[in-house]
């Protein structure tokens, strides 16, 4: 099966987290014990995904590529694209055309934060769909601050809505999206909403119409947090906190990732940890490098 490049789209204003992103970018800001980009970016390297576009504004990614590099330190490939202004999700999938060269594509907003097993398995099965796209639909309070999966007794999309007044389900369509070699093209044809933007919504109605839409839905096994506020970015650094107290283990280090994957070796993670040694991040990298073979 051919195999799929990842895309993390990190730009976009901030205005909901002013002032605190006047003068760094909200992917950058920490939650809990790491940058939030890190966590999108886990996302990808968890699903065996190697090469990855970030897409960022024009004057922030000086600072993403003084975090991140090119990612050959953690054994995997990082191309940068700008996104000059925050015109549309599916902008991402034009800019990133030439990047994706037709393969299979996973989009994930820097702002998001999934985990747990059932996640895992869903979207390692969905990964493994090579036609049309996939959703990943969270059952949420508050559908009607969403896009939404209106599902059949069968599970399958019948409708998807961006925001409704009146939502006709709760589940909300998370910031993943998996899609085919199609994506760019049917992305160009997307006329912007009123509010100016290419809409993600309007991508996936494209794929629902070819009868293309598949949509896993996230039961209780799985945690979904979208950071995008001062209250969401509270509750996922808490959430973290308490995973990793409970648990005694830090979750979404890219670092063990690429460890646990084989991309790199124990004394490459023993190098990486060396530097971060007087924080508890470096120590657990150390903990992880002397406990697992």
């Amino acid at each position: 099966m051919m195999k799929r490049k990842g895309i993390i789209l990190a730009g976009g204003n901030g205005k909901r987290l002013y002032p605190s992103t006047i003068s760094v970018s909200k992917q950058l800001m920490p939650v809990y014990d790491k940058p939030m980009i890190y966590y999108p970016l886990s996302v990808l390297m968890k699903a065996g995904i190697h090469e990855i576009m970030i897409i960022t504004t024009p004057h922030d990614q000086a600072a993403f590529q003084h975090l991140l590099g090119d990612g050959r330190k953690w054994g995997i490939e990082i191309t940068w694209a700008v996104q000059p202004s925050p015109d549309g999700l599916a902008q991402a999938l034009i800019i990133a055309e030439d990047f994706l060269d037709g393969s299979l594509c996973a989009l994930i907003l820097g702002d998001n934060l999934f985990f747990g097993s059932e996640f895992d398995n869903a979207l390692n099965a969905a990964n493994h769909n090579p036609v049309g796209a996939t959703v990943f639909g969270y059952h949420v309070n508050n559908p009607e601050a969403y896009g939404v999966a209106e599902i059949d007794h069968n599970r399958k999309v019948i409708a998807i809505e961006e925001k409704p007044e009146k939502p006709k389900s709760n589940y909300a369509i998370t910031g993943l999206y998996l899609y085919d070699g199609h994506a760019p093209k049917y992305a160009k044809t997307i006329t912007p909403s009123k509010r100016g933007e290419l809409e993600i919504t309007t991508l996936n109605q494209i794929y629902l119409d070819r009868g293309e839409l598949n949509c896993a839905l996230l039961g209780e096994g799985t945690s979904w947090l979208d950071t995008g506020t001062h209250k969401s970015l509270l509750q996922a650094a808490e959430f973290v906190h308490l995973m990793e107290y409970r648990q005694g283990r830090r979750i979404c280090c890219p670092e063990v990732i690429a460890y646990q994957q084989k991309w790199i070796s124990k004394d490459e993670l023993l190098k990486l940890a060396e530097p971060l040694r007087k924080s508890g991040y470096g120590e657990y990298l150390y903990k992880i490098a002397h406990s697992v073979s």
